[in-house]
């Protein structure tokens, strides 16, 4: 199998595993053969280095997810190991060995590096660090290598362009798992009420949209759809748009890659979260609209805390009224409100054309500027 051949399969592996972290282990295999190592562990973590929360962690040896190897490493020797103080200090994307973060004293005496990385199988592996969204941390930590070349130019090389995909693989999945579509499909997607969700050809053309996306692009603040295709509000936006569905949909042989993006909006609203991910096409199409990308648009948790109390006596609302104000500017659409209250969407609909003749306001993303204005 040729280099570009095992990046390809990896890539696609990641891809898939976007969707299910079930699927990890597998792409985990896909990336050891890649890169001609016996395994690799993935580690998300948030909070302070020696008390962390671990949000996600994936140990795998060829194919395999180890759940005995995280046994033995997260509670007993985590937050002892000296490496890992040190690890954080280590600029992002860099590799470093794992024994370069251990004193010649260490190596002789660190339980961690004698116990852990030996049963482990990644004494002689390399360490690296990827910024994550929201104050979350990336450990790609990879095993030995699989032969006697060690770490060959054209290992690190593979690591290398492997490494994007790997945080590009978090940032989806934290998405995803915040809209609560922890195991999702593209076409189930649709129905979920938390994400904006896209469907495109690979013409960048819009195939279909869920109602969180519909309503995004109506209103057209910060993104809007255009003879079919998507707009940025903002030029720059738009060029950094371009650049993400070009790679996601390219018009050569080249890689499909995903990507992601922020996407400002007005000075009051937070900005979206644009996430980009390649689906594959059937071969041969023959020329049929496909469904060749994914893109998810994520509304970040605002930093507003939004008092019913003074939403209701400020803009003299009913409390029906207040609710449905509350709750758009949260980020619930429609659907979700009255899936949650019992009600038809017309009724919420009509909640909002009260709202709208009070307030003198036509817009949803109108209502949602007041009533964050009023946040603290």
């Amino acid at each position: 199998m040729s280099s570009q051949d095992a990046f390809e399969r990896a890539l696609a592996a990641i891809h898939e595993a976007m969707l299910d972290d079930a699927r990890w282990p597998a792409a985990a295999g896909r990336i050891d053969e890649a890169c001609g190592i016996t395994g690799g562990d993935l580690f998300v973590t948030e909070g302070p280095m020696d008390l962390p929360r671990i949000l996600f962690a994936g140990m795998c040896r060829r194919g395999r997810h180890r759940k005995d190897l995280e046994r033995l490493y997260l509670p007993d020797y985590y937050r002892i190991d000296e490496a890992v103080p040190r690890w954080a200090a280590v600029p992002y994307n860099r590799p470093v060995h794992a024994r370069d973060l251990y004193t010649a004293e260490e190596l002789k005496t660190s339980a961690a590096w004698n116990e852990a990385l030996s049963q482990g199988g990644c004494q002689d592996g390399l360490r690296l660090r990827i910024g994550g969204l929201d104050g979350t941390r990336i450990a790609w930590n990879l095993a030995d290598p699989a032969d006697s070349d060690g770490w060959a130019a054209s290992r690190v090389g593979m690591v290398t362009r492997l490494l994007p995909h790997i945080g590009q693989f978090v940032s989806i999945r934290q998405a995803l798992v915040r809209a609560e579509a922890r195991s999702a499909t593209v076409t189930g997607l649709l129905d979920n009420p938390r994400v904006g969700v896209l469907h495109l050809d690979r013409r960048g053309r819009i195939l279909e949209a869920n109602d969180r996306a519909s309503g995004i692009l109506r209103d057209g603040d910060g993104l809007s759809a255009r003879n079919g295709t998507l707009r940025a509000r903002a030029p720059r936006d738009q060029v950094r748009l371009d650049e993400l569905l070009g790679g996601a949909l390219p018009a050569s042989n080249a890689s499909a890659v995903s990507g992601s993006m922020r996407l400002r909006r007005s000075s009051v609203l937070a900005p979206f979260v644009v996430h980009v991910k390649p689906v594959p096409v059937p071969q041969p199409d023959y020329g049929a609209r496909h469904v060749a990308a994914l893109v998810l648009i994520v509304e970040p948790g605002r930093l507003h805390r939004i008092d019913p109390q003074v939403v209701a006596t400020t803009l003299e609302l009913t409390p029906g009224e207040t609710q449905v104000a509350v709750w758009l500017a949260e980020g619930k659409g429609v659907r979700e409100m009255a899936e949650s209250t019992g009600r038809t969407e017309g009724a919420i609909y009509r909640h909002l054309k009260q709202i709208y003749q009070k307030q003198s306001i036509s817009r949803q993303a109108d209502l949602v500027r007041l009533v964050l204005s009023l946040g603290e």
